[in-house]
């Protein structure tokens, strides 16, 4: 078998015989979708303003559950690393004829295809289901930016992953990074009207680039020269992840 495919194959049974993982990975972002969505959709009453156009909060949502997908696919891959280190299994693996750039190679492959399966999968109950009007002409774009961005958070998450031996600590700052990315950016709300402070922590987060871009891939929203800003930030912050962890897996033993 193809070494590429083979970490993939390993990294598709790893998923399947973890219910938690495919949990997490599809289901937690469609709660997200259906129980905040539709519920704040109800609260306020009316559409929402981005760059001067009106939307439902469901659909200014939608954006944000396809980036929580591919945050928490990443960090589940990272999880997988984490514990095949713990285990040694990791250091068998590196003993097998595959490079290292195979084995990052194959997890990110299969890191993209759960992303896009569990994205298509929010589209289609957000489209279906709850009535939300995208745009379709830009879904090839949508596709691009979820592979794109997914990489970028496996590889951040890799990095920890690889060089934390402590699960205590691996633990404690995968869930800061859950909670501060995800709710200091325009995840769950406009920055329209919200202190100062949090506006320019929004500004740098690299998850606030991964939103506005996918709001614009699904609904058009945005300025035209902030999203070009923020899909170059984001090429930037991903390669200096991607950078940081081929240099972590090569002072791996």
């Amino acid at each position: 078998m193809n070494a590429i495919a083979a970490v993939f194959y390993r990294d598709y049974r790893q998923r399947i015989t973890n219910a938690a993982f495919l949990l997490w990975d599809l289901m937690i972002p469609l709660a997200y979708l259906l129980l905040f969505g539709l519920g704040f959709d109800r609260l306020l009453g009316g559409a929402i303003a981005v760059e001067g156009q009106q939307v439902g909060y469901t659909a200014f949502l939608l954006a944000g559950i396809l980036a929580m997908v591919t945050f928490s696919v990443a960090l589940n891959t990272s999880w997988g690393f984490f514990m095949d280190k713990d285990s040694g299994i990791f250091y068998e693996l590196l003993t097998f004829p595959i490079t290292r750039p195979q084995l990052l190679i194959g997890k990110i492959v299969f890191n993209v295809l759960v992303a896009v399966i569990g994205s298509a999968l929010a589209i289609a109950v957000a489209v279906f289901a709850i009535g939300i009007e995208i745009r379709w002409e830009l879904l090839p774009l949508t596709v691009l930016i979820i592979a794109v961005t997914t990489g970028g958070w496996f590889f951040l998450f890799a990095i920890a992953g690889i060089r934390m031996t402590r699960m205590d600590s691996f633990n404690t700052l995968t869930s800061a990074a859950y909670i501060l990315l995800m709710f200091l950016s325009t995840m769950f709300y406009p920055l329209d009207g919200l202190p100062a402070w949090f506006q320019t922590a929004a500004m740098f987060n690299p998850m606030t680039w991964q939103v506005d871009l996918l709001r614009f891939g699904l609904l058009g929203t945005g300025a035209p020269s902030v999203l070009i800003l923020e899909a170059i930030a984001f090429t930037i912050f991903s390669a200096i992840c991607l950078g940081f962890a081929v240099r972590a897996l090569n002072r791996v033993a």
